[in-house]
């Protein structure tokens, strides 16, 4: 019990680290962001979008109880990451550029599974 506990939290920790990073410098309006958002064909505004909605999953996820909730959460991260590697190797772009957000990928599915695993040992 304590091992998936603590790997379920450490996979969790990652997964919003990189999701809070993610969101809180998407928010301010860099010119990193803006020109990113300009390749990829996008305005913007998309970005703030997906910024309010990284930080609404966070506190999905770290906030007890509300399990379907927690599932949106998850399936949303799965959706941005997934539609993030889509939309830049549909550019063109070397598969090299989208690593880290498949490590991102990676965090999600750990956190999700661990956090299942937790599950069922509570209910025992």
């Amino acid at each position: 019990m304590k091992a998936i506990k603590i790997a379920y939290w450490i996979f969790t920790i990652l997964l919003i680290t990189l999701m809070l990073f993610s969101a809180i410098a998407s928010l301010k309006q860099n010119p990193d962001g803006v020109a990113m958002m300009k390749h990829l064909g996008y305005p913007y505004s998309v970005l703030t979008l997906l910024s309010i909605a990284k930080i609404l999953g966070v506190i999905a996820i770290l906030v007890p109880g509300f399990p379907r909730l927690k599932e949106w959460a998850y399936a949303g991260f799965s959706f941005d990451l997934v539609g993030a590697i889509y939309a830049s190797l549909s550019l063109g772009d070397p598969v090299s550029q989208s690593l880290p957000i498949f490590l991102g990928l990676v965090f999600v599915f750990g956190s999700y599974i661990f956090y299942h695993k937790k599950i069922r040992v509570e209910k025992k």
